[in-house]
Order: C-alpha cells, then sequence, then structure tokens
C-alpha cells in the first residue's frame, strides 16, 4: 500500500514537472504587415456578432408577441452564439494589439472548456428548434400542448447539461496530458485537437474519446435535423397553396443552408485525419463554423421573418427616437 502511494506521488510530481506556463497561438500569418488586416477583419465580425446576436435577444425579450417557442429557442441560440464567439476572439485581438502569441496554460484550458461546451450547445439547440419547426408544420393542431413552456424549458436545459459534462470530461483528460518543449499551436485558439497533438504522452484515449464524442454530440443532433425536415419537406407538398409551400420551403431552407455550413465544416475539422501538430489548415475552416454562422445567424432567421422585423424596428425606434412634444389640444404629426 505505501508502495502503490509512494509511486503514485512520484508520478504525479514527474507529471507536475511535465506542466507547462503558457501556449504560443500562431494564428493566420506572421506576416507584420497582414495583423493589421486580420485584426480589422476579425474585430468587425465581432462587433457584427455580437451586435446582431443582441438585438435578436432584445427583441424577443421585450416585444410579448414574440413570447413563443420558436423565439424562445432563437433567443437562447443568439445567446450562446455571443458566448461562442467571445471564448476566443478577444484573447486573439488583444496578442495581435500587444504582439504577443502567449496564452497561459490555465486560459488555454479555460478556451477548451467553453469552446467545447458552446459547440456541442449549438449543435443540441440547432436540432431541438429544427424539431419545434417540425411540429409546428406537421402537428400544428398539438403544437401548444407539444410545446409548452416545460417542455421547452427541459430541452433546454437537457442541452445545457450535456454540452457541460462532455467540455468537463474533455478538459479533465487535457489536464492528464504530459507537454514537451514545442509548445506552438498553429491556431488563432486553443483547439482541442490541436493541444492534445502537442503531448508528449499517449494520446490515444484522448483520440478516442474525441472522435466518439464528435460522433454521438454533433452526428445525432444532425441527424434528427436531416429527419425533422424531412418530415417537414412532406408536409409541405401536401399543402394545397403555392404560397404557402414557397413559404414554409424559404424558412427550411434558411434553416439548412447555416446547419450545413456549421456542420460540414465543423465535422470536417474534427474527423479530418490531415490534422497535424504544424499544420494551420483547419484554422480556415474553424472561422467559418465559429465567426461565419453566429454573424450570419440574426440576418438569416430575422430577414424572411416579419414579425422579428417589426419587433427590431419597434425596439430601434424606441431607443433612437424620440417623440415631438406637442401643446395642448393639438396632435403630433
Amino acid at each position: 500500500m505505501f508502495l502503490f502511494s509512494g509511486s503514485y506521488m512520484q508520478h504525479m510530481e514527474s507529471k507536475n514537472d511535465t506542466y507547462v506556463s503558457e501556449f504560443l497561438l500562431l494564428g493566420f500569418s506572421e506576416d507584420p504587415e497582414l495583423q493589421p488586416l486580420i485584426f480589422g477583419l476579425f474585430l468587425s465580425m465581432y462587433l457584427v456578432t455580437v451586435l446582431g446576436n443582441l438585438l435578436i435577444i432584445l427583441a424577443t425579450i421585450s416585444d410579448a408577441h414574440l413570447h413563443i417557442p420558436m423565439y424562445f429557442f432563437l433567443s437562447n441560440l443568439s445567446s450562446v452564439d455571443i458566448c461562442f464567439t467571445s471564448t476566443t476572439i478577444p484573447k486573439m485581438l488583444v496578442n495581435i494589439q500587444t504582439q504577443s502569441k502567449a496564452i497561459t496554460y490555465a486560459g488555454c484550458i479555460t478556451q477548451i472548456y467553453f469552446f467545447t461546451l458552446f459547440v456541442v450547445l449549438d449543435n443540441f439547440l440547432l436540432a431541438v428548434m429544427a424539431y419545434d419547426r417540425c411540429v409546428a408544420i406537421c402537428h400544428p393542431l398539438h403544437y401548444t400542448v407539444s410545446m409548452n413552456p416545460h417542455v421547452c424549458g427541459l430541452l433546454v436545459l437537457a442541452s445545457w447539461i450535456v454540452s457541460v459534462l462532455n467540455s468537463l470530461l474533455q478538459s479533465l483528460m487535457v489536464l492528464w496530458l504530459s507537454f514537451c518543449t514545442d509548445l506552438e499551436i498553429p491556431h488563432f485558439f486553443c483547439e482541442l485537437n490541436q493541444v492534445v497533438h502537442l503531448a508528449c504522452s499517449d494520446t490515444f484515449l484522448n483520440d478516442l474519446v474525441i472522435c466518439l464524442a464528435s460522433v454521438l454530440l454533433a452526428g445525432c443532433p444532425f441527424a434528427g435535423i436531416l429527419y425533422s425536415y424531412s418530415k417537414i419537406v412532406s408536409s409541405i407538398r401536401a399543402i394545397s397553396s403555392a404560397q404557402g409551400r414557397y413559404k414554409a420551403f424559404s424558412i427550411c431552407a434558411s434553416h439548412l443552408s447555416v446547419v450545413s455550413l456549421f456542420y460540414c465544416t465543423g465535422l470536417g475539422v474534427y474527423l479530418s485525419p490531415a490534422v497535424t501538430q504544424n499544420s494551420r489548415s483547419t484554422a480556415t475552416a474553424t472561422v467559418m463554423y465559429s465567426m461565419l454562422t453566429p454573424m450570419l445567424n440574426p440576418f438569416i432567421y430575422s430577414l424572411r421573418n416579419k414579425d422579428l422585423i417589426s419587433a427590431l424596428r419597434r425596439l430601434l425606434g424606441s431607443t433612437t427616437r424620440k417623440g415631438p412634444v406637442c401643446p395642448p389640444q393639438k396632435s403630433c404629426p
């Protein structure tokens, strides 16, 4: 017993010796002339993402007509998208501005935890939104019963629980890895695959868990989305009105375009055998689902939605325009 405890303590001490204080994020390019362009591009995308999704959240909260399941899930998706981009982009902008590539070990693990949390949560919310639309179109008479506030809350809560448990598992498994002197990450943030492949210790279990989590936590929601929309398409074909069919199909096409962009790039990053420790090829694909998709979501979900556009106009009008002061017994123009 004492021998086992002693060997375990020696193992922990030797493991602690391999702990590093910081990693180096190489980003997209080391060319100094490109840094201002990259900084301006990502700052603009980040501000548009935050502002667009924040407007969606405020509109759904302030307008009583939008207090229905569809907009409840949309506001949750917008909140997650803001957190999703805020996990990585601010640190990258700070590094460019200070001309530093360093990120602390604790900061790197924190990025891994929250990035994994919000990317999985995005998966589940997209699936839940597809299910909500499926019930609304295929079973309209049972919609209020099937998608009551209690059910909606449980769906979001279950998505959070699974996402938190997965990100906690992935982060803890990274903590057990030992790292050598090569601490350069060819990415603009601490991407899980890249960090794992920097380790000196055996990463077979980490790779296995990452692969299984990608298949289960991304593949299953995606399969649910495809099934939901297959049912929606079948119901749309049964609609007699051409205008009704076009309206329903246009909404589905917009959602599916976002889903395709998100899943194709995401699965390509995490399941690609080309992911190596000296490759930056995955950084561009990561931008597609971690920055471009959250930025486009507010536009895609609002441009074809008259209720949401009206709510946004009322919200912006109430905050930017003051009515004229009218004298007694006279009406305002």
